[in-house]
């Protein structure tokens, strides 16, 4: 399903801030604001993070978030998982919605932080599936699980669920998932091939093609996709110490 959002901006640029680790950071109108490897919000220093992966600037009345980087893509959702968008290598988007939080990944860690837009105005609504939207935005509709597949899912997302969504996390490896669920790791392989063609299907984006997209990088799109969407939250931790059958 598509997702077509009118909005009303009346933004004032001053109102903007960013949420990360606990800290909040408030870029100045009229200058370019960096955030990255080496820049004015520093994320962390791990080699394989851009020196400056995003730019937020005022224009025309309103913030915009520009990704600037030139191979990492950043995932992007409103705080309910209702609206998503994946803002690609030279792309930028409006910053119309109260709260967003932004999640990418490079090397083995997922970095999250919110931006929080107090004068953002909007409305949404949903349209058909035969909408057309410009701005990437999809809603993915109620995708089955089985109970083995969401506990993939979990497992895969405990260490970002453990930590409150704080700052950055690092994925586990398959063989590390594999050893939490006990599962043996060509079973946890074979599951994770069916989840990311359930979710292509749906029309998830970054979860199929290319050799490099069929370890690391997979996994943390579909773990960006399950915490921002809340497939998975905190609540359902418990589950993994659960006795597990693989066969559901």
């Amino acid at each position: 399903m598509r997702e077509d959002v009118e909005l009303t901006a009346e933004t004032d640029a001053a109102e903007l801030g960013i949420e990360f680790c606990g800290e909040w950071f408030h870029p100045t109108p009229g200058q370019t604001y960096s955030i990255g490897r080496d820049a004015d919000l520093v994320i962390d220093t791990n080699p394989y993070l851009h020196r400056r992966l995003l730019e937020i600037e005022s224009s025309q009345g309103m913030w915009w978030l520009t990704n600037t980087g030139r191979s990492i893509s950043v995932a992007l959702a409103t705080s309910d998982g209702a609206y998503q968008a994946m803002l690609g290598p030279g792309t930028r988007v409006p910053l119309v919605f109260p709260e967003l939080i932004v999640m990418f990944t490079a090397g083995a860690y997922t970095y999250e932080f919110t931006i929080r837009n107090g004068a953002a105005r909007f409305t949404g609504r949903i349209t058909g599936l035969d909408g057309d939207s410009t701005d990437g935005g999809t809603t993915i509709g109620a995708v089955p699980l089985t109970a083995s597949q969401r506990l993939l899912l979990i497992a895969l997302c405990e260490p970002i669920l453990r930590g409150g969504m704080m700052g950055s996390s690092q994925i586990p490896t398959s063989a590390k998932a594999a050893e939490r669920l006990g599962w043996p790791l060509t079973t946890f392989n074979r599951k994770l091939d069916n989840v990311c063609d359930k979710f292509d299907r749906e029309g998830v984006q970054g979860l199929r093609g290319g050799v490099g997209k069929l370890a690391t990088n997979r996994r943390a799109r579909l773990v960006e996709h399950a915490i921002l969407s809340r497939l998975v939250t905190a609540a359902d931790l418990p589950l993994l110490d659960e006795p597990q059958n693989t066969d559901r």
